[in-house]
């Protein structure tokens, strides 16, 4: 599950990316250059602009939407695994070597 949360939230993010782009910016932007610059477009003259800014706004809340669920998924596991074979991490406990150079476990004189 968190998995394929994760590809459509970076899918999502590149999406929203790449419409920012298109966007028409107040200057010399990338828009003109994919040709959403024109009159006469499949959207009107304002469309496209309300069409992406509408479809950005929207991609916005979802990847808003995606970043606090993959927050809460990843908060609340049940039990941690390793990325080999799934296996529970388990960590072997060494206690500390004694200071005075004795041997672990050996009562010092």
């Amino acid at each position: 599950m968190q998995t394929l949360m994760l590809i459509f939230h970076v899918l999502v993010a590149a999406v929203i990316i790449g419409l920012v782009l298109l966007q028409h910016g107040k200057g010399a932007d990338m828009g003109a250059a994919f040709g959403s610059g024109s009159a006469g477009s499949l959207f009107g003259a304002s469309g496209s602009a309300n069409f992406l800014s509408r479809t950005t706004a929207v991609l916005t809340a979802v990847f808003f939407a995606t970043s606090l669920t993959l927050t809460y998924l990843s908060a609340h596991r049940t039990e941690r695994r390793s990325a080999i074979l799934g296996q529970p991490v388990t960590q072997e406990v060494v206690p500390p070597a004694p200071a005075d150079g004795s041997k672990a476990g050996e009562v010092p004189k």
